[in-house]
């Protein structure tokens, strides 16, 4: 066996490895979005994507292990659509109100097939501890902390009026969240509202 060629053997195969994982977690958290983690199973994703079932689970082995890493795709497409262009604006509350604008089209486009998948989910598995529970609490913990970072920013600025850091980002989670459930509801305004309703509870100066 020529040994020069291994390399490129298993850079192929790793490669064509990575591409079928990420076929598979595209589906898996679409259909999280729209039915919860619970009814993503290897023999749906096998339906849907036309892969074999095997093959799904020789790359997942367990259910658990699907859905933590469904939940860890979401977060990193969640971050490349919210926080990252966000990250252009200056700390405080320019950086706030573009987290907020990218939200909107995250939510309103939307990014996954029944809205935001951290609300989607968060429901199903808040009464049910473990690592799936763990792991999506975790991500509404980092957002959270996006916020709190920027809030904290504009206080420091003076550029709102004095506040409960603590307080404004837990409404501010909730109004978008209740904007998400409004807008799978076919509540067109629901972004809108909320905006309206963060706008007040900021109170600019």
């Amino acid at each position: 066996m020529d040994s020069a060629k291994d390399p490129e053997i298993t850079d192929k195969r790793l490669l064509r490895g990575a591409r079928t994982r990420g076929i598979v977690l595209r589906q898996a958290v679409d259909v999280a979005s729209l039915d919860g983690l619970g009814n993503v199973s290897f023999g749906r994703l096998a339906l849907d994507t036309g892969l074999s079932k095997a093959g799904i689970q020789t790359l997942f082995k367990t259910k658990e292990n699907l859905q933590l890493a469904a939940v860890e795709f979401a977060r990193g497409m969640f971050v490349d659509a919210v926080v990252r262009p966000a990250a252009t604006a200056p700390h405080g509350a320019a950086r706030l109100r573009a987290l907020l604008d990218h939200w909107t089209v995250y939510a309103e486009t939307p990014l996954f097939a029944g809205g935001c998948f951290r609300v989607a989910n968060l429901a199903e598995f808040d009464s049910h501890p473990g690592p799936v529970r763990d792991a999506l609490f975790r991500d509404q913990e980092e957002w959270r902390a996006c916020l709190a970072t920027e809030l904290r920013h504009a206080l420091d600025t003076g550029e709102i009026a004095a506040l409960d850091v603590e307080l404004a980002v837990f409404q501010i989670d909730a109004l978008l969240c209740a904007a998400n459930t409004a807008l799978q509801a076919g509540d067109t305004g629901a972004t809108g509202k909320a905006r309206r309703a963060i706008e007040g509870l900021l109170g600019d100066r």
